[in-house]
């Protein structure tokens, strides 16, 4: 890990030094497009190595077996999320030379770094938020509650609930990491109180926002409701503008809040919520149900699971690209034009901010014609703004654009959520381990010669013949793993738990099934094979060890504890009943 990540400065760093070197040979427009391009590209590479480290080098398991990270799962997260960001300061540590070579600003290095952090963070905490509450609900002890989390409507209903409360408040906390302070009383926040009365729009407050140093001619505003919205501006748009172009930029920032972008976008991100689970879909669907898919994790002896991880998780980085680069891209940079055009509902000409945007080119050395996946390029900004002012009747063709494409897109959403219903509804039927079935009974069929290694091949096949009830040929399965692999804890364990809580004539063997279970818990010590031991005991009659047993499981913080729980209540019952308290 250490390694890799040191390869990856000294790469980044020599590609940054390249470009530096370059910076006298070529226009600041062409470098300002190749430094973007490189800064995409390692931003991507970084997300590679960090897939590299998850996946290649395993690093989750080395924190998984400690009991915090049990209790906790988000922790684990939150620590690897820093990997993450860690190498994409990397990337901004390095970039920033090549940006002072071609800008010369006064900015600092620590301030470049914190900017794009800055910029990072208020997409990725609301994650961090949403897990860790989430952790920490599921430790309150109220059974009943933490089954309605646990369910999928319990699920939905929390991230909603949960979507809303951090939309509402997250501007509040926002502002303040991003370090910004209240604007003084003076003709410039005069004129911002008196456009944002005229368009009937209420704010908590106007702050100016530090955003690289507060250089550049930005302004910005969030928040869903008055009470938690704040309207930003930097120093350098009060700077370098005329009065009557500060007005325009933010009459340009209250369109976004006249026509309800703000909220648009919340349902853009729940959608995206639909779409990465609609991927977790289709990634399960391929490797555990499509039979030649199968097969090949088979012959090949890979690890099923492993690799539904490794494709759900290719599928929902192309799902992350797709959707922002060209479904969410396409609404915010129409979003963006829309809330230009709403500049005429304010004043008689959109001059002022035409100008504003050859100054933003000028002062910023890009090209005005530099593309922009979230924006149009300036100068079609610019070029609609003129359309639009020998043309009115362009401002209500292009809303009309906008509502239709959100029809459009919310149409888009009911198909995908059907189909989600009908996968899921697949996925959980006995339709799809009739699939399986088949394909792994015709895989055993064409293999003449079985090896130790085909054990666990036939410990899936004893698994999905249980889940569908078969239990005659879930133990001639299992039988046959064993024979294969005799000391494999995983096969001894679930032939034990069948034997134990069979009713089947000929099948339920409480004896053999303690003796195994004591062989599988020597030999791995897991949660829930010390459960099958405490409920191998149990059905031999030995209710203090089955106590004793389920102790343990506990005690090693099981995911699905309930279960564990609701064993454990069963076997003192046993215990209490079978010695009650004298009178």
């Amino acid at each position: 890990f250490a390694a890799l990540a040191a390869l990856f400065a000294l790469y980044i760093r020599s590609r940054y030094r390249g470009l530096v070197r370059r910076a006298s040979s070529h226009s600041r427009a062409v470098l300002d497009q190749r430094l973007t391009a490189l800064t995409t590209r390692h931003s991507m590479l970084a997300m590679v190595l960090f897939a590299v480290d998850v996946w290649g080098l395993d690093l989750p398991a080395y924190i998984k077996p400690l009991a915090l990270f049990t209790a906790l799962p988000t922790l684990s997260d939150l620590i690897f999320l820093m990997v993450f960001l860690g190498y994409l300061c990397i990337v901004w540590t390095f970039a920033y030379t090549a940006h002072q070579a071609i800008f010369h600003s006064d900015i600092s290095r620590g301030s470049y770094v914190y900017s794009n952090l800055a910029f990072s963070l208020p997409v990725l905490l609301p994650y961090a938020l949403l897990s860790g509450l989430l952790d920490l609900l599921q430790l309150l002890p109220f059974e009943q509650f933490r089954q309605v989390l646990d369910s999928a409507m319990g699920q939905i209903g929390y991230f909603v609930i949960f979507l809303l409360i951090v939309a509402i408040f997250a501007p509040l906390m926002v502002q303040r990491f991003w370090r910004c302070r209240p604007m003084e009383d003076g003709p410039a926040r005069q004129r911002i109180e008196h456009l944002c009365r005229q368009a009937g729009v209420t704010y908590a407050d106007i702050v100016y926002w530090p955003i690289f140093g507060g250089r550049m001619i930005t302004a910005g505003v969030m928040g869903l409701v008055g009470r938690f919205r704040y309207i930003l501006v930097t120093q350098a748009l009060l700077q370098l503008l005329h009065p009557e172009e500060v007005d325009q930029v933010i009459a340009h920032e209250i369109g976004h809040v006249k026509r309800r972008h703000l909220p648009l976008y919340l349902l853009f991100f729940i959608g995206f919520m639909l779409i990465s689970y609609a991927f977790s879909i289709a990634g399960y669907y391929l490797v555990f149900l499509t039979a030649p898919v199968l097969q090949l994790i088979l012959r090949f002896d890979l690890n099923q699971v492993d690799v539904y991880s490794v494709v759900s998780s290719v599928l929902l980085v192309a799902g992350v690209i797709i959707y922002f680069r060209y479904i969410f891209g396409y609404f915010i940079r129409n979003f963006e034009r829309q809330a230009d055009g709403y500049v005429f509902e304010l004043f008689p000409s959109a001059q002022p901010l035409i100008s504003t945007f050859g100054k933003i080119a000028s002062s910023s050395g890009q090209a005005a014609d530099k593309p922009n996946w979230h924006h149009f390029s300036i100068q079609q900004r610019m070029d609609h703004l003129q359309m639009c002012e020998r043309q009115p009747a362009a401002i209500k063709r292009h809303d009309r654009k906008v509502r239709n494409s959100i029809l459009a897109y919310l149409a888009g959403v009911v198909v995908v959520g059907l189909a989600v219903f009908q996968m899921n509804q697949f996925v959980y039927s006995a339709n799809n381990r009739e699939l399986t079935l088949s394909a792994i009974e015709s895989f055993l069929a064409k293999k003449e010669t079985k090896s130790p290694q085909d054990a666990l091949i036939y410990l899936m096949l004893g698994n999905l013949y249980y889940e569908n009830r078969q239990v005659d040929r879930a133990a001639a399965a299992y039988d046959q793993a064993l024979a294969l692999n005799p000391d494999h804890p995983d096969i001894l364990n679930n032939l034990a738990w069948l034997l134990a809580t069979s009713d089947t004539p000929g099948l339920h063997n409480p004896e053999t099934a303690l003796a195994m279970a004591q062989k599988a818990v020597r030999l791995k010590p897991a949660p829930h094979i010390w459960d099958t031991l405490a409920e191998c005991f149990y059905v031999n009659g030995r209710f203090r060890e089955a106590v004793a047993a389920e102790a343990k499981a506990l005690a090693m913080n099981p995911g699905d504890r309930s279960i564990y729980e609701a064993q454990m209540a069963k076997f003192k019952k046993a215990l209490a009943e079978e010695n009650p308290p004298e009178s």
